[in-house]
């Protein structure tokens, strides 16, 4: 018998990740979700979800994420947010939190593909009308909990969105930019006894891509 010629025994596939690995935005971001369904079906209440939601921000790695969902039934995993356009934004997200105070984001900044926006008993405002965008596509998940996310947009851009309110508001003012080539800004989440409120601000337009309409108008 050739010994050379034997079968390789099958290599065991690697197993979970380490609880001590250091968690990542996408790790959050599905922690997130489960505990989201788990507010909007009743087995936490709102005082539960608001401080389990502050913990995954807070978490460092993925050890901390487990505990906070190891009591909620979790079927195939949460879903990630689906882009217009089929595909999602890459690389890392901003994080902005206000727990108990307020968190700013304007001026002239480069807006990444992805950010996340959470306010408990605090407030946030994300201005994005003197941002600069480095992709088509930006997604902004915004959660609120007893509190405020305002979401300020420039009128020659696309803004759309989707999300619940509980016992809140949560509201996104559809907008569909003229130019096919403008940027789209896509806004998620939920608000519980809270608002998120994204809509476009009077007067306010990208200077570069007001310049591109103007030229391709001939005028």
């Amino acid at each position: 018998m050739d010994l050379e010629k034997q079968p390789q025994q099958p290599v065991a596939p690697a197993g979970p990740a380490p609880a001590g690995i250091r968690a990542s935005d996408a790790d959050r971001d599905r922690i997130a979700d489960i505990l989201r369904e788990a507010v909007a079906e009743g087995r936490l209440t709102a005082e539960e979800h608001a401080e389990r939601v502050d913990l995954v921000y807070r978490a460092k790695t993925v050890g901390e994420l487990e505990p906070l969902v190891r009591d909620l039934p979790v079927t195939g995993g949460a879903p990630q947010a689906a882009s217009p356009h089929g595909y999602g934004p890459e690389g890392p997200a901003e994080n902005l939190v206000a727990v108990f105070s307020g968190s700013t984001r304007r001026g002239r900044w480069r807006v990444g593909g992805r950010t996340n926006a959470f306010a408990l008993f605090g407030s946030v405002e994300i201005d994005l009308t003197e941002a600069l965008f480095g992709q088509r596509l930006t997604v902004i998940n915004a959660t609120s909990i007893f509190g405020s996310v305002e979401i300020k947009v420039p009128e020659n851009i696309s803004l759309r969105g989707s999300g619940t309110g509980v016992f809140g508001n949560f509201e996104v003012v559809t907008l569909e930019s003229a130019d096919p080539e403008a940027p789209v800004v896509v806004v998620n989440g939920y608000s519980v006894f809270g608002s998120v409120e994204a809509k476009p601000k009077r007067g306010k337009l990208i200077a570069n891509l007001h310049r591109q309409l103007r030229k391709h108008l001939g005028h």
